[in-house]
């Protein structure tokens, strides 16, 4: 009986508010990222943590040793569209709080899923180069965030998510993919155009949000514990797909919008609303 009570706990506190306060929402828009203590308890952390720990070892494929593989690989193991293999993991991904604060920050009026991924930096797992999510996506509007989620403290041995202040205003680096060459093109452009970069740990219970062109990047894992975190990438409800401009956006097309017809919405029944007012 006690386990019932206790699902029942967690899931309450994955729909209950979390109140965004004026300066997050101001910092957010202005440098394109935003840090929030305290959004998820440790017992909540822990209950599904466990679950997508366990689905992210029962669906990796990637099994390659570390030597052989590339820079994207070495950057962590990467399991998407979690929601779609088990419900405990869909109970997690569709939280209304973690969908709410998205919808705060962007200041639209509801946010859909476009997928979830879980990202563990193993350890000895190489950095995560510098790069902008929406290079990949076919959306026409900058109204998408990402939920960044590490299911453990994150120290700087980890590689905490590091973010390039402000850079979601400019245009450098829009169509490099992630890879080495993103890394030394976007580190040597941030640095000429003296951008700030924030690059500091994450307390348990501690999540970030940056938008979908604002660069980012995160250091290597030099600790013996894997780095376990889960992110959601949202979107304005009112999205629209628009054509997309390389080969990695017609892929996404594909896979993330079962090919939804080009100015339409994305369609319910694999990019649902998580929450609107």
């Amino acid at each position: 009986m006690e386990a019932t009570i206790d699902k029942e706990t967690l899931l309450n506190e994955l729909d209950s508010d979390y109140t965004v306060s004026p300066e997050a929402i101001a910092f957010y828009r202005e440098k394109g990222y935003v840090k929030l203590k305290d959004v998820l308890s440790p017992t909540v952390l822990d209950y599904y943590g466990s679950i997508i720990t366990d689905l992210v070892f029962r669906l990796n494929t990637l099994i390659k040793p570390m030597e052989e593989r590339t820079t994207y690989e070495r950057a962590f193991l990467q399991i998407m569209n979690l929601w779609r293999e088990d419900e405990e993991a869909k109970a997690f991904v569709f939280s209304k709080r973690l969908a709410k604060i998205a919808t705060d920050l962007m200041g639209v009026q509801g946010v859909r899923i476009y997928h979830d991924q879980a990202l563990y930096k193993e350890p000895s797992g190489g950095i995560t180069p510098w790069h902008a999510d929406q290079f990949y996506w076919p959306l026409a509007s900058p109204n998408t965030v990402t939920v960044w989620i590490p299911l453990q403290e994150t120290p700087m041995a980890m590689g905490p998510l590091a973010f390039a202040e402000g850079s979601q205003h400019v245009e450098i680096g829009r169509d490099v993919e992630i890879s080495d060459t993103s890394e030394k093109i976007l580190a040597d452009e941030l640095q000429r155009q003296n951008f700030n970069v924030h690059d500091t740990p994450f307390d348990l219970g501690e999540v970030s949000y940056h938008a979908g062109w604002t660069f980012h990047r995160a250091g290597p894992n030099a600790s013996n514990h894997p780095r376990k975190v889960m992110t959601m990438i949202y979107m304005d409800k009112d999205q629209i797909i628009t054509q997309p401009r390389n080969k990695f956006q017609v892929a996404d097309h594909a896979k993330w919008l079962n090919n939804a017809p080009i100015g339409s919405s994305p369609q319910d029944d694999l990019n649902p609303v998580l929450f609107s007012y």
